[in-house]
């Protein structure tokens, strides 16, 4: 039986949203759930220029933990998460995840869980910088 996680990565370039779906590809999948985090050129009324992510060294870890535990509380076949590092510009991705289960219910279910425990507790910071010059660390403890 193939590995339930199938992708889990972080990343200083571009990222695939094809390269995702493939990851998740199973026979067994009857609904497959993805999410696409992308860079807005705006955030509470201010414009943004680019953000930088940075990540913790326990990153990786606290990634596959965070997945881990969405496998074990959902009927997952296949799973995926890629996290961009480094800096990125309006309309670049900033994170993909997928969820491929037996049924659309219970995938939608495990992708959203996956996208906000992530969001929620994997250290990774962004530095946002705004088009009058100043910046905003969010995320931070």
């Amino acid at each position: 039986m193939p590995e339930v996680i199938r992708l889990l990565d972080l990343r200083d370039e571009p990222l695939s949203v094809d390269e995702v779906l493939a990851a998740v590809a199973d026979p067994g999948a009857g609904g497959i759930a993805l999410f696409v985090g992308a860079v807005r050129r705006e955030d509470a009324g201010r414009d943004v220029s680019s953000l930088d992510y940075s990540a913790h060294p326990s990153a990786r870890m606290t990634m596959r933990e965070v997945t881990e535990r969405v496998v074990a509380s959902h009927p997952v076949l296949a799973i995926a998460a890629v996290h961009r590092v480094g800096r990125v510009e309006v309309g670049d991705l900033a994170v993909v995840v997928a969820a491929a289960c037996p049924h659309r219910g219970d995938a939608f279910d495990a992708c959203r869980a996956l996208i906000d425990d992530l969001k929620s507790t994997v250290p990774i910071w962004k530095d946002q910088a705004f088009g009058d010059g100043t910046h905003e660390w969010v995320g931070l403890p």
